[in-house]
């Protein structure tokens, strides 16, 4: 789970555009399962990747800054804002 705000003169949906090809890269990781980016009231973007597992997870999102380091979505996001976390689910209803 990642809350991020957009580069300065940027926007939110300049941010979701940006995340084409990082699309197309999770679809191709093991364990993935599905992704999520929303908008706060106050302008930050959550971002949410599920995985099957914690070691799914930690190798995607390690391809993020690794494989993925010339995403143009890079460069959409104010990296001083950035709070990236790994949690655990407990409870998921559908």
């Amino acid at each position: 789970m990642t809350s991020l705000r957009p580069a300065p003169g940027l926007s939110p949906e300049d941010f979701v555009t940006a995340n084409a090809d990082i699309n197309a890269y999770l679809k191709r990781q093991p364990g993935f399962q599905w992704r999520r980016i929303m908008l706060r009231e106050d302008g930050t973007i959550l971002d949410i990747v599920a995985y099957d597992s914690m070691e799914h997870a930690r190798a995607g999102a390690a391809g993020i800054t690794g494989e993925m380091a010339n995403s143009p979505v890079h460069d959409t996001i104010d990296h001083s804002t950035v709070d990236w976390q790994m949690t655990t689910v407990l409870q998921h209803v559908v």
